[in-house]
């Protein structure tokens, strides 16, 4: 991995060592993918500050995120299917993150089950949760979680219904693949791939095969979506989670000031400003152009966590000085884990590190406290006055 200069690097190849149906899964956005575009460029958009003669000799990355110390402001976002960029991926990734410090969030649509990840990893992960039909394996979900004593329930509120992929309907993407000439001769020219799938404990979602009625052999994300996620999703449903769930809840998935008020009475410890990675409302705002406005208004009430678009040290930056305490990261450790496994998922995180230590040093900030939209050449209008950071509240549970 020496040659390997940046995320970017990583992502070229993992394209070349993942069949194109998963790689595309990871990679695309919803319809025309004009949010999955936006957060990047409007994440570039935002120009840093050179700062000269400032003594920056002794910076520091780490910061807290829900109370727990960590290295680098980072935690690995919910990535489902995980599984299939490489085999045992998600057990693979965990392992990466616990060993650098960092939360890992396991994706109720993994490949690896809960119980397959908690066996395999020594410290807690977060799981993440849908607000699905069938309440009684919801409510399972939630108890397996608690079982493997997993820090944190990360309920996602925005896929009550599924945005259009137009890859994975060309692609035909399916666990395990469908049987398709070009598919075949994808996964032929890819053995390194196909033995990692072939060693790996599962070749189909861990999490649901054999739990819920008529879905025992399901493996198409789009039907167990269209059968299973419900459209009736409400704040109600949150008090219903809160009664079950004995720990920290993140609700992810808040794109709209209103919703961020509401979310931030909820009890949740914690949000995250997203738009699912350009995957669901195509045209929604990007992530960053929300997050100013949502920290203005709840930034002293609730912790908030920013995921969309971060692909640099700078992006990370960028994110902290218009008020999140730290980033979610899904396709940059996507394609490391595509590449190189858990060796790659491992130099994501170094490369984004890294980049972030020389964004402060050339922004004259020699600690994570000190990034505010004062390291920002044209901060947007909501924070133009720095917004002093309350302490964390403690909650129940």
């Amino acid at each position: 991995m020496k040659s390997i200069a940046c995320i970017d690097d990583l992502r070229q190849v993992a394209a070349r060592k993942v069949p194109r149906a998963f790689y595309d899964y990871a990679v695309s956005g919803s319809y025309s993918e004009q949010t999955l575009h936006a957060n990047t460029d409007d994440l570039a958009a935002l120009k840093l500050r050179q700062r000269v003669m400032i003594d920056v000799d002794r910076r520091d990355t780490s910061t807290t995120i829900l109370g727990e110390k960590v290295p680098v402001p980072l935690a690995l976002a919910p990535i489902g299917l995980l599984g299939m960029q490489h085999g045992d991926g998600e057990i693979l990734a965990c392992r990466a993150a616990q060993q650098i410090g960092i939360p890992f969030t396991l994706s109720t649509m993994s490949i690896c089950s809960i119980e397959d990840v908690a066996a395999a990893v020594e410290k807690p992960f977060w799981f993440q949760l849908y607000v699905i039909r069938d309440r009684g394996f919801m409510k399972a979900l939630i108890e397996r979680a608690a079982e493997a004593k997993c820090s944190a329930l990360v309920l996602t509120v925005d896929l009550q219904i599924l945005g259009q992929r137009h890859r994975d309907i060309r692609n035909g993407m399916t666990v395990p693949p469908e049987i398709r000439i070009k598919n075949i001769i994808d996964i032929a020219t890819k053995p390194a791939w196909a033995w990692s799938i072939l060693k790996g404990k599962r070749k189909t979602f861990g999490n649901l095969a054999g739990h819920v009625k008529g879905m025992e052999n399901v493996n198409s994300l789009a039907e167990w979506t269209s059968q299973q996620f419900d459209p009736s999703l409400n704040w109600r449903d949150i008090e219903w989670v809160k009664s079950i769930w004995p720990g920290k809840l993140i609700l992810k998935g808040i794109l709209d000031v209103e919703d961020a008020r509401i979310a931030a009475q909820s009890g949740a410890e914690a949000m995250v400003v997203s738009n699912h990675g350009g995957r669901q409302l195509d045209g929604a705002a990007s992530s960053i152009s929300m997050l100013p406005r949502i920290a203005d208004a709840v930034g002293d009430d609730i912790e908030i966590l920013f995921d969309g678009g971060v692909r640099t040290g700078a992006d990370i930056e960028r994110a902290l000085a218009l008020g999140a305490q730290a980033c979610m990261i899904g396709r940059p450790y996507v394609w490391g884990l595509g590449a190189y496994g858990q060796a790659g998922v491992a130099k994501a995180v170094d490369l984004l590190q890294k980049e972030l230590h020389v964004t402060m040093g050339l922004t004259g900030v020699g600690s994570v406290a000190e990034i505010g939209p004062n390291v920002l050449v044209d901060p947007p209008f909501e924070q133009k006055k720095p917004r002093k950071k309350a302490p964390r509240k403690k909650q129940n549970g």
